[in-house]
């Protein structure tokens, strides 16, 4: 009975001391992040990325994460994506890395890899806002004017008085001849927006 007691005890006392250098642990990962926000605000970019390498842990997706987006700010897109893809080994479901990985990889004007990352989004959250337009807009830069309007559509269903939403389903509707659907949508964008250029362009190209 001795034993166990004594047993006992040193599991609760091993227990206790792990907990307080989990503890003191978060609170320093805590403070590396808040120093590397302020260098981020102040565009010291390097400083972030060096400060958080100090701590840095291949498992640690919010690290891997962080670090992805303070290397596209600081223009080092190729090693942006590698961190992006770490957080999307780590967590197969993150949308947030993958609207990450995204800007790195249009900055490199790969744009079949944004492409790929936004249709994957598409298929862990088929009415995400951001893939949906981001999608519609690269399809409407490719003069795929059948997909950008299924895109851009959908979205107009969804937020009905969304203004990059309207305008840009105006647009399309332009682009594929339906001018009297691009007249409504493109007044229905300026009650959003009175006098947007982009929607009086539109308006003055159907009269």
């Amino acid at each position: 009975m001795e034993i166990i007691k004594k047993l006992t005890v040193g599991i609760l006392l091993l227990w206790f001391a792990g907990g307080h250098i989990q503890a003191q642990d978060n609170k320093a990962l805590q403070e590396t992040f808040s120093k590397s926000y302020t260098m981020e605000t102040a565009g010291n970019y390097s400083g972030a990325i060096d400060i958080l390498k100090k701590v840095y842990n291949e498992s640690s997706y919010e690290i891997n994460l962080r670090l992805g987006w303070l290397h596209y700010l600081a223009g080092m897109f190729a090693e942006s994506t590698t961190y992006y893809s770490k957080c999307i080994k780590l967590m197969p479901y993150s949308i947030e890395a993958r609207l990450g990985y995204a800007f790195p990889a249009y900055a490199m004007g790969n744009l079949n890899q944004v492409e790929t990352k936004y249709l994957e989004i598409l298929k862990i959250d088929a009415n995400n806002y951001k893939a949906l337009y981001r999608l519609g807009s690269i399809y409407y830069g490719r003069k795929d004017y059948t997909q950008a309007y299924r895109n851009f559509e959908k979205l107009v269903n969804m937020y009905p008085f969304d203004y990059d939403a309207l305008y840009m389903f105006a647009w399309t509707n332009y682009r594929t001849g339906k001018l009297r659907e691009a007249k409504v949508l493109f007044n229905k964008a300026l009650l959003n927006k009175p006098n947007d250029a982009s929607a009086l362009e539109g308006l003055n190209l159907i009269k």
